[in-house]
């Protein structure tokens, strides 16, 4: 007698992708609270060297290392029947918990400095946890709830929605925040991860199905096999060309796209003469321009059409290859001072950025569900790291570049120079490791799990 068939559920719908992209909006609008506005203030109002905040910076990003642990304590909870949206909205709870730490360690540095820096070093522990737990949760749960040929373009939709929620974010902070006061600055912030939290919990509110027919074929559309051990999960993945080779160009353009990250605030402030509100009203445009390029990059066909990697190789290169010409433009800027068209050389570095992010996000999902054990978990985690990795390592190097710079050269512009130099050469680099991280020879491999995981899916929904 055969078995009665399990109805057809194509997975997480789209309402499900736009939800997933607010819970990236909420972590990217405090990441951006704790990386950009807070970075500016210790260097500009509070006069301390760059190094500083690019340590802490850094650091929540160390933390980051953690993340394919976290993504296969997710894999192995999903796979028990616990939710991952309590992985994510505890994570965004830690995030906000570590933001408002950090918010005080910061006013707090022009009294007690050890005991600032104490506060701070805690406080971007919990931003680390917090984002690595909420952010890698995300994605695995996106990865693995949806369709495989939606898999790109969803990816894309929030990664868009992150990058508004950037924009929005520092637009309004940027006009709260000024005149500048410790004050203003504590209400500000609290109100912004009130918002994030509640935003956050709404959206993650029983994303997942349960009970019934439709958390029956969810759950069918896991992996057969229970998830490996954490060490074998790794090693299969270090033993896939096609994985080892994007996750070097993860690490390399991941590290040109925020070298300038650190730096960018406290050049407007010493070279331009902005106030902390204009300042972060720029940061504000280039994420603009990133948003729109994300879109353009959509609607051009690579990542809203769920391709293979290898077919999203001219729209990472172009990407990369035109940020390297915007922060060329940057490094006549910081020599050429006020006057220079500095909004519109930023929001071009954005738009480049937009373009070669959206395609590599794309390609990264098209990725995830690869592995012949490992689940999305695991992979979204390994990249997720080299990720933060690349992160920590561009802002320390680009804000201790620039600190060693200012000693040496005695000129800010010089020293600002220099380091966007940098950036650029390695933007060029990214693109010599996109052509090989997609190369053809890749190809098949990328098809034959596809392939497989359709088939696997008509026996599921027959």
């Amino acid at each position: 007698m055969s078995q009665p068939a399990v109805p057809q559920f194509t997975g997480l719908g789209w309402l499900a992708v736009v939800r997933i992209g607010l819970v990236q909006a909420s972590i990217a609008a405090i990441v951006m609270l704790t990386t950009t506005v807070l970075n500016r203030l210790m260097v500009v109002e509070y006069a301390l060297i760059a190094g500083i905040p690019a340590g802490l910076v850094g650091w929540h990003y160390a933390v980051q290392l953690c993340r394919p642990l976290w993504g296969h304590g997710s894999d192995k909870a999903s796979g028990k029947g616990i939710s991952r949206s309590v992985w994510i909205f505890g994570g965004i709870v830690v995030l906000a918990f570590g933001a408002i730490l950090a918010v005080q360690s910061t006013i707090m540095m022009s009294g007690s400095f050890a005991l600032a820096m104490t506060i701070g070093v805690a406080a971007y522990t919990l931003v680390g946890i917090g984002v690595g737990a909420s952010g890698t949760s995300a994605l695995a749960l996106l990865a693995s709830g949806v369709a495989p040929d939606r898999r790109a373009p969803a990816a894309a939709v929030t990664w868009i929605m992150m990058v508004a929620g950037i924009v929005v974010s520092a637009i309004i902070v940027g006009a709260l925040l000024d005149p500048f006061t410790p004050e203003r600055l504590l209400a500000v912030a609290s109100g912004l991860l009130l918002v994030c939290i509640t935003v956050t919990g709404l959206a993650v509110y029983r994303i997942e199905p349960r009970g019934g027919i439709a958390s029956q074929a969810f759950a069918a559309t896991a992996k057969a096999e229970p998830a490996p051990d954490f060490r074998e999960a790794l090693l299969e993945i270090l033993r896939e060309k096609a994985a080892r080779r994007f996750t070097l160009f993860i690490f390399v353009s991941m590290m040109a796209f925020n070298m300038q990250d650190l730096i960018l605030e406290p050049f407007a402030g010493l070279v331009f003469g902005m106030t902390p509100g204009e300042s972060t009203s720029l940061g504000g445009m280039q994420s603009g321009g990133v948003l729109i390029g994300m879109i353009v990059a959509g609607i051009g066909g690579s990542a809203f059409s769920g391709r293979l990697p290898v077919e999203l190789r001219h729209w990472i290169v172009f990407g990369c290859t035109g940020s390297a010409l915007a922060l060329a433009s940057l490094a006549l800027a910081a020599v050429a001072g006020p006057g220079w068209p500095l909004a519109a050389n930023v929001f071009a570095l954005g738009f480049c950025n937009g373009l070669f992010a959206v395609a590599a996000i794309g390609a990264m999902m098209g990725l995830a569900g690869s592995g012949e054990k490992t689940r999305e978990g695991v992979r979204m985690g390994v990249w997720g790291a080299a990720q933060a990795i690349a992160f920590g390592l561009g802002g320390l190097v680009g804000a201790l570049g620039v600190d060693a710079a200012r000693r040496i050269l005695i000129s800010d512009g010089a020293a600002f120079q220099v380091i966007f130099g940098i950036e650029a050469a390695l933007f060029v680099l990214a693109a010599v490791l996109a052509v090989r991280a997609t190369s053809a020879d890749l190809q098949p491999a990328v098809l034959s799990a596809r392939l497989t995981e359709k088939t696997r899916e008509r026996e599921v929904f027959a």
